[in-house]
């Protein structure tokens, strides 16, 4: 019943959020930022931690300005989902710039996969939405949230654009993240959260994060391409999106070396615009039962079955 609730609510949100302006679903979502930056404090006392980490020369008069403007784009980027379903392939360009998708879209067009990594950095589900209007196949890869109402309502505000949400760990993961590459599509990957999975440490912020290696290892497998990819909210408004160039992986890439230059492009942009990160995720935890050994990780790589190129 607590989900049909949720669900039902997120729903009437979404029917209100998308009559209104994105101008005033961002007022309103600002005002709510500001509201939870006082009742969630939890959030708050993490978030000031993350930032103290991240930004030791920074005084505490400016972290705490920072993770108050990271609130009020946490819930700019909750009213914008309940508005972007009004953007479609003809007006996406008066509320988004797309720079750099052409080359990954030839890719697509010559009939190979493009794997997208990327992170919560952003409105990333606007991302993930954005690209699935360019009418090619777009999957995302996600972890399921502890709310199944939640996790219907992404997958399904994801569907309106073309876009498919693999579930991590169901029983037809693999095979999907497989085909999404074989026919010609693009599948997306974040990298930057601290789960219970498979993980190595490599630096961010300089210090050693714990960061999933199975993403990485399966784009080094398949021999596939890459591309890293983020958005960012500007001060006019607009949703910028930037794809960089893509690269393609060979067998004999080091999974460890390669999840470390994505990480640090993942700090590259967060550095851009920190308020538009999750600070109150634990970046830096440690998860003995789920780090693993680099030199184990080498050797199954390379025990590994014949890639399926892409």
């Amino acid at each position: 019943m607590r989900n049909a609730v949720l669900y039902r609510g997120l729903a009437m949100v979404t029917a209100v959020g998308r009559r209104l302006s994105l101008n005033a679903g961002r007022a309103l979502g600002r005002f709510l930022g500001a509201i939870a930056w006082y009742v969630a404090r939890r959030e708050r006392l993490k978030a000031l931690r993350h930032l103290a980490i991240a930004f030791p020369e920074q005084s505490d008069r400016e972290r705490r300005a920072l993770a108050r403007r990271m609130f009020a784009h946490l819930g700019m980027t909750l009213l914008e989902l309940t508005w972007i379903p009004n953007v479609n392939s003809i007006n996406r360009g008066e509320t988004t710039v797309v720079e750099g998708l052409d080359k990954v879209l030839e890719i697509i067009d010559a009939g190979r996969g493009v794997i997208i990594f990327t992170a919560h950095c952003g409105n990333w589900e606007w991302l993930s939405y954005i690209t699935g209007t360019f009418g090619r196949p777009v999957s995302v890869l996600q972890r399921e949230r502890d709310e199944p109402a939640m996790n219907r309502y992404i997958t399904e505000l994801r569907a309106k654009a073309g876009v498919k949400t693999i579930d991590r760990g169901s029983a037809t993961a693999a095979r999907d993240m497989i085909n999404a590459i074989r026919r010609g599509g693009i599948l997306a990957f974040v990298l930057d959260q601290n789960i219970r999975t498979e993980s190595v440490k490599v630096p961010f912020f300089g210090r050693p994060a714990l960061t999933p290696i199975g993403p990485v290892s399966f784009a080094i497998r398949t021999e596939a391409t890459i591309s890293v990819a983020f958005i960012e909210r500007r001060d006019d408004g607009k949703q910028y999106a930037r794809f960089e160039e893509p690269i393609h992986l060979k067998r004999s890439d080091d999974p460890i070396e390669v999840a470390a230059r994505i990480t640090g492009r993942i700090e590259e942009q967060i550095r851009r615009v920190p308020e538009q990160w999750v600070w109150m995720h634990d970046r830096w935890r440690e998860r003995p039962n789920w780090e693993v050994d680099p030199d184990s990780l080498r050797d199954k790589g390379r025990k590994a079955s014949v890639p399926i190129r892409t």
